[in-house]
């Protein structure tokens, strides 16, 4: 059988989508090492020109390396960037996301290709593995109703809709039995889950923990306004993971309002603050140098994020995406000064994560992931990472923390098993 190798760029939902094609190959065998790959399927992310320039990147890699592997392009650039690449002759076929589950069908093609599909796909495929991975990823909805000025999004993963709840549920059963015990809530935008199905994330997330062997449940990236009076109910149950990542792009009520965005400020601020008193460990997204940040206006955004009880942040300078409004906005900000942007509110938030850790006495509750150079690596419930040293195998396990040491780039322990 002919091997095929996946290369996932981007986010959580891409993670997802190439365990649904791995799961549908049938007629080809799956290799993790590149070298021995007769076809690769890169499951590409477009969200910046910078992860437009990492798949190009990695496709000059393959092309150098003479392997002769047969390269398919799917994910988001598959839209934006996938004819371009076809027309160059540096890849064999494109295909859109809601053709995934073909996928034995479409790496049999002779001829070069380029099907795009459609945006209004819902997957249907039961997802009872994930290969190489210690904690299950759930996509429970694809799309996006936001229309924020920057963001590409919306058009290349469709409006948003809701996947089906019994599905959902019998892929998380399933998963169980498999020893998964932690997972992972991902979408497009996953607090918008059962808008369209007159039901909610909290309603699927309460079925969720019911489920025998469901030990933690996080949630990818939501919206502050979709922390709702029935989400907050949840917060105090012990499967939730002490962490939320809420979106808020900027914390200047001018540049939210530039960049279309419907989240205030003012209220960001109440709800970070209520989280945190709850114990919450708390991450956002966040864009610098949107077209019209003035100085002035960093220097605000700087003050407020200052304020927040932040601890993780997920942040990328502006990457100008055309079809988008804020791609015809003035007052562009100039790439070096919003590198220098970036990195300052990075250094800000790794010293609020580090304070955050060091401020905590309480036990940690780890997931051991993985193994590298005999130190154990693992995320507690805070989402933080820690590494460990232990005479026994721990991958896979679950560890309790009692003693461990905080330093600024990590937390590490030492366990006897």
């Amino acid at each position: 059988m002919k091997k095929v190798y996946f290369k996932t760029f981007g986010c959580r939902t891409n993670i997802y989508d190439s365990q649904v094609m791995m799961s549908a190959l049938s007629e080809y065998e799956i290799t993790q090492n590149e070298d021995e790959a007769d076809m690769i399927v890169i499951n590409s992310c477009t969200v910046t020109n910078g992860a437009d320039t990492h798949v190009r990147s990695y496709i000059s890699g393959v092309e150098k390396s003479g392997s002769g592997a047969k390269l398919f392009l799917t994910g988001c650039g598959a839209h934006t960037k996938g004819e371009s690449l076809l027309k160059e002759g540096r890849i064999h076929g494109v295909f859109g996301q809601s053709e995934k589950e073909k996928i034995d069908t479409l790496l049999k093609k002779e001829q070069p290709f380029y099907d795009p599909g459609d945006l209004n796909h819902i997957d249907d495929m039961i997802v009872d593995d994930f290969v190489g991975k210690s904690r299950a990823f759930i996509k429970i909805q694809e799309g996006c109703n936001f229309r924020c000025s920057y963001c590409i999004i919306p058009f290349v993963r469709g409006d948003a809709r809701s996947m089906d709840e019994s599905k959902i549920l019998e892929q998380i059963t399933r998963l169980a039995l498999n020893g998964f015990g932690e997972f992972i809530l991902t979408g497009t935008n996953v607090g918008s889950y059962g808008v369209d199905t007159k039901t909610s994330l909290a309603q699927l997330m309460k079925k969720m923990s019911q489920i025998r062997g469901v030990r933690r449940i996080r949630l990818g990236s939501v919206e502050p306004i979709q922390i709702t009076d029935e989400f907050k109910e949840i917060l105090d149950e012990p499967w939730m993971e002490k962490h939320m990542h809420i979106a808020l792009q900027h914390t200047s009520p001018t540049m939210l309002k530039l960049m279309n965005r419907r989240n205030v400020y003012k209220q960001d601020r109440e709800l970070f603050e209520f989280l945190a008193n709850k114990g919450f460990a708390i991450g956002t997204d966040f864009i610098t140098g949107h077209p019209g940040e003035t100085p002035e206006l960093w220097e605000e955004a700087m003050q407020n994020a200052r304020e927040l009880p932040l601890t993780h942040l997920h942040a990328f300078s502006y990457s100008k995406r055309d079809g988008t409004p804020s791609a015809h906005m003035k007052q562009e900000v100039n790439g070096k000064l919003a590198k220098q942007r970036l990195h300052e509110i990075e250094g800000l938030v790794a010293q609020k994560n580090y304070q955050f850790r060091k401020n905590s006495s309480q036990p940690l509750d780890v997931l051991i992931e993985s193994c590298k150079d005999g130190l154990y690596h693992g995320l507690d419930q805070h989402f933080n990472k820690v590494i460990l040293s232990a005479k026994e195998d721990l991958v896979g396990n679950w560890i309790r923390v009692e003693h461990y040491r905080v330093e600024e780039d990590t937390t590490y322990a030492n366990i006897e098993v």
